[in-house]
């Protein structure tokens, strides 16, 4: 097998104008244009209400399969564990369970009176203290005192629903967006997303409504800001009894979004949306011609143009559908927020709607609760009080679930799949030789790369830390060290602290690639391919991968005979292991939707069979070295196919010592 070298030497390929921490990102963005082109085609081809019908049912099926579909409904178990009493209102604090054992804390908010009243459902923003914070409290009231019932709830991560604790009660990992985006890590790999956990909570929260006597289920309004406001695009596009929705904070368009603040956080990124041609004026499109008012601020982060593009194509939708009155759009020159006018805006679209009063209330002074008045549980934290299970748990679940009908493919067949889960063209050029230094892969990515000349035989060593990273194989044989895209000298910019250490420099661009079903790290196995190609070794070559680039390597060379010999070092130890760890570093960059449902790194290895694989010092996901019990444990499928190969002895596992 291959001796790994210290090698002190580096260079860099690419120039400041050539903008490399740039280039990977602008790729992404031009691959999304054209995608969102193809997408402006298919709406001006709208011509009839059966037209709107057909794309209607073809974006739902779609939407609903990239969230991994829906579990069946469970008891609620509903109890009330207090109430506040105010002037013209009270509040019931409220637990119930969306999935069996896992608790959703809510505020009802229910008017003086009989009823049955209106409802509307208000998801939380990103507010730490989620449904008590003054902004949503006064959303809340303001609706109560106009004759709307209001079940305001805590979205995963925020208020008392923090899903990580420490054994003194703080959050593990964070709160709100960063925790969200763990939960994308892990639930990419079985076919979810953040989204799917926080729709289903929305759909559930909408059945606790429903059981209410007070409540008219037959007028049911959803109204969220920011976080709130995305949990309220995606539920009044799947949701039915929605009948009125003013998503506040949040539309714009994904392409608008791309080209200024780029992808947020785990749950506003469904996995192949634009590849599948949703947009956010999908949203509205989707549950046209139901009442729809987008809320939107002049100097939002969220950008106002994009906003009023959406706008502009829903309302011509619901024009030809004969009920443009129904879509609307409200804007005040605010920042990023739910201000008093929004408020206002809000409340009148759903007095005309569900109340069936056109008129125009306003917000008088009133005061709020403090944050512990408004506690459903003791401690704050569900977690503590209920214990109970966690949507990290449900992925774990999920891939257990998935291993069972794992291994039961042909290797052809397999690999087959393998290619079009990591969004793998059928055939891949050869790279284009730029001078001795740089590899273009396909337009518009230049791979820079390091060769280090010898007398006998090629190696082509990807470090997922850059060719600088000084770790190149030696032993007589030419090295070709290259910086794969988002690597090494065109990794995006930024500093490996917080956000950055837990999800790579890359995780922007890694969301571009989930969005367009092409995950990074099929893009890096298209790099690999292409520069296989220009090679052109006639008896193969030697591969080696190390750190993040291990995944990457494992699949080129799975699905290339052309390699015939692979050494892997520091890499994951498995993808089911990322499903079942809650807290992972780094893995949200090589992330591919649903791979688990198919296939995992070992069924990979055992695809390789008979060829020399080595298998060196693994980790678990959170980067710690595992043993050699867990090593051959997780690879024995391999084992076994090398044993059955008649080629034992090629296969190398060894752990750290």
């Amino acid at each position: 097998m291959i001796l790994l070298l210290a090698l002190l030497a580096s260079q860099n390929v690419l120039t400041p104008e050539d903008q490399p921490r740039k280039m990977l990102y602008k790729y992404l963005e031009g691959e999304c244009a054209k995608k969102f082109d193809e997408r402006r085609k298919a709406i001006a081809a709208l011509k009839t209400p059966d037209d709107v019908r057909q794309r209607q049912e073809m974006l739902r099926a779609k939407f609903i399969d990239a969230l991994g579909g829906f579990p069946e409904k469970t008891p609620l178990n509903a109890k009330v564990t207090g109430t506040l009493k105010a002037e013209g209102y009270r509040v019931e604090k409220v637990i119930y369970e969306s999935r069996p054992d896992h608790h959703v804390t809510a505020n009802l908010y229910l008017p003086d009176g009989a009823g049955p009243f209106p409802a509307v459902l208000f998801p939380s923003g990103h507010y730490d203290n989620a449904k008590a914070a003054a902004e949503y409290q006064r959303a809340s009231i303001l609706l109560a005192k106009n004759g709307l019932a209001v079940l305001a709830f805590d979205p995963i991560s925020q208020g008392e629903r923090v899903q990580l604790l420490t054994a003194e009660g703080k959050p593990l990992v964070g709160r709100g967006t960063f925790e969200h985006t763990m939960v994308s890590a892990g639930a990419t790999l079985v076919g979810r997303c953040t989204a799917s956990y926080e729709i289903w909570d929305g759909i559930r929260s909408l059945d606790y409504l429903c059981s209410r006597p007070e409540v008219d289920p037959k007028r049911l309004g959803c109204f969220g800001n920011s976080g709130g406001g995305t949990q309220t695009g995606y539920l009044m596009a799947l949701d039915e009894r929605i009948a009125c929705a003013v998503p506040n904070c949040f539309i714009t368009s994904l392409e608008r979004l791309f080209a200024t603040i780029g992808p947020q956080d785990g749950e506003q990124n469904i996995p192949g949306q634009v590849a599948f041609g949703m947009e956010h004026a999908d949203f509205i499109l989707l549950r046209a011609p139901r009442p729809t008012q987008i809320s939107c601020t002049t100097r939002d982060f969220f950008d106002i143009q994009g906003a009023w593009t959406s706008f502009r194509e829903a309302k011509q939708v619901y024009g030809l559908l004969g009920f443009g009155e129904r879509m609307d759009l409200f804007e005040f020159n605010d920042p990023h927020a739910i201000s008093r006018p929004m408020r206002e805006a809000g409340l009148r679209w759903f007095r005309r709607w569900l109340v069936g009063i056109d008129d125009a209330p306003v917000e008088t002074d009133f005061p709020v609760a403090k944050d512990a008045e408004l506690q459903c549980t003791a401690s704050g934290q569900v977690m503590i009080d209920l214990k109970g299970r966690t949507v990290f748990d449900f992925t774990a679940d999920r891939e257990k679930d998935l291993s069972a009908g794992r291994g039961k493919l042909g290797k052809d067949e397999l690999l087959k799949e393998v290619r079009r889960l990591i969004g793998l063209p059928g055939s891949i050029p050869a790279a284009k030789a730029i001078g001795t230094t740089l590899y273009e892969t396909e337009p518009g990515i230049k791979v820079p790369y390091l060769r280090v000349p010898g007398k006998e035989g090629v190696v082509l060593h990807v470090d997922g830390k850059g060719k600088a990273a000084r770790t190149f194989v030696a032993g007589g044989r030419t090295v070709i060290a290259p910086d794969l895209r988002g690597m090494g000298e065109t990794e995006a910019d930024g500093k490996r602290v917080g956000w950055e250490r837990s999800f790579g420099l890359n995780w922007r661009e890694a969301f571009l690639g989930l969005h367009l079903s092409r995950p990074l790290l099929g893009q890096r196995v298209h790099d690999v391919l292409s520069i296989v190609g220009a090679l052109d070794r006639a008896n193969g070559l030697t591969a080696v991968g190390v750190g993040e680039a291990a995944p990457v390597m494992l699949h080129a060379a799975a699905l290339d005979p052309r390699i015939t010999e692979l050494t892997l070092e520091g890499g994951v130890i498995s993808w089911s292991a990322v499903a079942r760890t809650p807290v992972s570093v780094n893995q949200l960059t090589n992330a591919v939707h649903g791979a688990l449902r198919v296939y995992d790194l070992p069924e990979l290895a055992a695809a390789m069979a008979p060829r020399p694989l080595m298998i060196r010092n693994a980790v678990d996901p959170s980067g710690k070295p595992v043993t050699q019990a867990e090593l051959e444990e997780a690879y024995a499928v391999a084992r076994a196919a090398y044993k059955a190969a008649g080629a034992e002895k090629n296969l190398v596992l060894r752990a750290k010592e």
